[in-house]
């Protein structure tokens, strides 16, 4: 991931990442039935979204897989955990949303 040029690309960028991890999230959390699936799906969405390697290398090769992603999430620059960090606050609202509707009566599914 590179660097957002300018304040406004990144506020959109942080925008545009809540909302869609929001809607991502009470989706699946309203069709599964529980409440936090996309808040701990995200942290695999996030090794997905960094990391070049394939999934087999994590079993072929865990050491230097590992190692790797390590070193190209320290690699990150401070917008791009900014935006993720917002991607990743969307999925928790998303399941504080449905768990305050299922208090309050609405069953969704």
């Amino acid at each position: 991931m590179t660097g957002i040029g300018s304040l406004p690309q990144l506020i959109i960028s942080m925008m545009l990442f809540l909302l869609l991890f929001f809607g991502i999230g009470f989706l699946l959390n309203m069709i599964l039935r529980s409440t936090w699936v996309m808040a701990i799906a995200y942290p695999l969405i996030v090794v997905w979204i960094v990391d070049s390697l394939g999934i087999w290398s994590y079993f072929s090769a865990p050491g230097a897989s590992f190692s790797q992603l390590g070193e190209q999430l320290l690699s990150l620059q401070i917008v791009d955990y900014l935006i993720l960090t917002s991607g990743f606050i969307g999925a928790i609202v998303a399941g504080i949303a449905i768990r305050m509707l299922r208090v309050r009566g609405y069953q969704m599914f």
